[in-house]
Order: C-alpha cells, then sequence, then structure tokens
C-alpha cells in the first residue's frame, strides 16, 4: 500500500529540531535536574561539612553564650551580622554549584541550540487559565500526574527508611553538648540527601529516554513536509531562476562595452565564453576583452547575438585562451596563429564573402580541461579545434 504524503512516519530533520527549541521544544527532564541539583548539594555538604559545622558553631555560640561585656554592650545587630557572615559564604557557594549543575544538566543533552533569547520573552498562552486547564486534561496532564505519583511513592518510601531508624535520636536533639548534637544532624540530613538524591537519579534514568521517545514522536515529519524543507533550504526553481538571471544581469550590466568592441566570441560551447579583438594601434596581438564561465559566459552569448558578434565554437581554443591570458590583455605568443585564423575568417564574413570554417591547431602544452587541468600528451586534438 502506498504510503500517504500527509502520514508523518519520517525523522525529524535537523531543522525541524532546531526551529522546535527556538520555540521552547527542547529535550528535558526536570527529575535530572532536581538530581542533579540534590547530589552536587549533598557531595558539596560532605566535602565542605568541617567548614559549615564551624561556621554554625561559632554562630550558635556568638547567640547562646552571655557574659558581662555582653549584658553591658548588647548589640543585636552585631550578632546578626556576625552570623550571616559565617553562614552566607557557604551557602552561596552552594547556591552558585547547584545553579551551575542544574544549567549543564538542562543545556547539556540534545545541543539543539537550546539557549534561545527570544524563550525569555513572555508567553502569554502559559498563563491563559484555558490553556493549563485542556493541558492538565489532556495525556501530558495524566502522564504528569502518574509521574508525580510514582514519584512521590519511591521518595516517600526512601524516607521513610531513612527515618525509621533515626527518629528517635531525632527527637531528643538539644539535650546534648552543640557541636556534637550538629554534627549528628549534619550527617544525618546528608544520609537523607544522597538517599533521595539516588531515587530521582533512578527517575531520571527511567525519564530521560521516555522523553527523547516522545520528543522523537512529537518531531516526526511526513513526506510533504520533507519536501518542502528542502524546497525551503535549497531554493524553488524559479527561486533559483530569478537568482541566475539577476546574476546574469548583473554580469550584462559590466559586459556592455567589451561587447561593443569585441570583433568575435569564441565559446566553449556551454562553459567557456572569451570576446576578442584585434587593433595595431593599441596592441600588437590579439586582447581579451571579457573573458567568463558559467552565467557569465551565457551572457556574453546573449550580448553577442544582440549585437551580431560573431559567436564561433572552439572548444580548445576557447579554453587555452581562458585560463592563460587575464582581461585586457594579449594572447600568449603560442595562440597568435589560431587566432589569427578565426581573426582572418571573421573579417572575410564581413566583407561577404563566405569561405570555409578553418581548421585550427592548440598546442599541446595549452590544452586545458574544463577544470582547467592540462591534458595528456597524448592526447589528440578533435577534428575542428
Amino acid at each position: 500500500m502506498a504510503e500517504s504524503a500527509g502520514e508523518k512516519t519520517f525523522a525529524p530533520s535537523a531543522k525541524r529540531k532546531k526551529d522546535a527549541a527556538k520555540n521552547g521544544d527542547v529535550l528535558r527532564s526536570r527529575e535530572l535536574t532536581t538530581a542533579v541539583s540534590i547530589l552536587i548539594g549533598a557531595v558539596w555538604m560532605r566535602l565542605a561539612g568541617p567548614w559549615v559545622l564551624t561556621a554554625l558553631g561559632e554562630t550558635a555560640r556568638r547567640g547562646l553564650v552571655w557574659d558581662r561585656a555582653s549584658l553591658d554592650d548588647f548589640t543585636p545587630g552585631t550578632l546578626i551580622i556576625q552570623a550571616l557572615e559565617a553562614v552566607l559564604p557557604p551557602v552561596f557557594v552552594l547556591g552558585g554549584l547547584i545553579l551551575l549543575f542544574s544549567l549543564a544538566a538542562q543545556l547539556g543533552p540534545g545541543g539543539e541550540g537550546r539557549w534561545v533569547a527570544a524563550n525569555l520573552a513572555p508567553k502569554y498562552s502559559r498563563i491563559d487559565p484555558m490553556s493549563g486547564f485542556k493541558r492538565m486534561l489532556g495525556p501530558q496532564g495524566w502522564i504528569e500526574i502518574g509521574k508525580g505519583i510514582a514519584k512521590l511513592a519511591l521518595l516517600g518510601t526512601i524516607a521513610w527508611s531513612w527515618l525509621h531508624g533515626r527518629l528517635a535520636a531525632l527527637l531528643g536533639l538539644g539535650g546534648g553538648e552543640v557541636v556534637s548534637q550538629l554534627t549528628y544532624a549534619w550527617n544525618t540530613l546528608l544520609a537523607l540527601l544522597f538517599a533521595l538524591g539516588g531515587g530521582l537519579t533512578i527517575i531520571a534514568l527511567i525519564d530521560f529516554p521516555i522523553q527523547w521517545v516522545r520528543r522523537f514522536l512529537r518531531l516526526r515529519m511526513s513526506l510533504q513536509e520533507l519536501k518542502d524543507e528542502h524546497k525551503e533550504s535549497e531554493g524553488s526553481p524559479e527561486r533559483k531562476a530569478a537568482i541566475r538571471q539577476r546574476q546574469r544581469d548583473i554580469a550584462m550590466g559590466g559586459l556592455q562595452k567589451a561587447m561593443r568592441d569585441a570583433q568575435f566570441v569564441v565559446t566553449n560551447p556551454t562553459h567557456f565564453s572569451v570576446a576578442l579583438a584585434y587593433d595595431p594601434d593599441r596592441a600588437p596581438a590579439p586582447i581579451v576583452l571579457a573573458k567568463g564561465r558559467g552565467e557569465k559566459a551565457l551572457a556574453m552569448r546573449e550580448l553577442a547575438a544582440e549585437l551580431r558578434v560573431p559567436t564561433l565554437e572552439y572548444p580548445a581554443l576557447a579554453r587555452s585562451v581562458y585560463f592563460t591570458t587575464r582581461e585586457n590583455q594579449t594572447i600568449r605568443e603560442e595562440l597568435y596563429g589560431a587566432v589569427a585564423s578565426v581573426l582572418a575568417f571573421v573579417l572575410s564574413l564581413k566583407r561577404g564573402e563566405t569561405p570555409a570554417r578553418p581548421r585550427i591547431d592548440v598546442p599541446i602544452e595549452l590544452r586545458f580541461d574544463a577544470e582547467g587541468r592540462l591534458e595528456k600528451r597524448d592526447a589528440k586534438p578533435p577534428a575542428g579545434a
């Protein structure tokens, strides 16, 4: 059965993914970001534990220890500033690390250009109550509810297992020495964070492939969409024709004077054109007034037809002059004989005569192919070259 042009069965192209990323549709997993944040925080707290505990202990001592000097010169503002100076540096370091690694977790996977400044602009559709209601009752909403219930069950189980053997000790905090109590609470909190981070990592490892598959299915393309994208990237035939015409018009604009002064044009016949003229008062040999390949060569032939400048097809001679002589320079001495034969033929035509088309010979060392490479020495010139 023939595949429908509108059926979305093709993998999304790189452009499709990039356009989707610009519109905010990127490969993203909230669970991955949360797991990374908690694990980075737990690792940092484990490594920086002595620093934080020392700061917390010093803050507690300053706030709970009173002496005669404290009573005589009681300044609550100073105590608050000292407490902030002790606590805020580790908190800021922790916040910076979490922010950095959270951004890396969001920007790293996918690689479709997910940082787009336009996405920072407010989108009122996100705060539209009706749109939010539709999302909640749609397939995406039910999936998120299911994920939330599963995540809550897993993390709740982990938290209960953590609390089960520590409840009595936690309830007894505050009855002992400050530093030991802070150390126990700190280690207990780290154990909880690592346990929750491990659970979130398991959830992220399950969720991320699901998000990838869902995005892949969402961005699949139909055959018609692939054709339209290819046409847009490569350009439609009409647009290509317009570009070629514009290039030809530009080329013609710069060739007008040269073609009016030309006595004849030698062609390849389709890839190269060379316009030449001989004026003994200007130079002792024929001069290349203009030369071109591709669109410029076509423009030269069209102008030659309009101006009634004789155009002759001599492929080997056209390529030889093109690759060996610049514009407004005389031709190579080795080509004098061949160009002179063509010039004599053109002058005879202008006098109303009907001479036979001359057969010319281009020296083997000046024969080039269309890419400008010298032809092999054993190659024989074609008839009429």
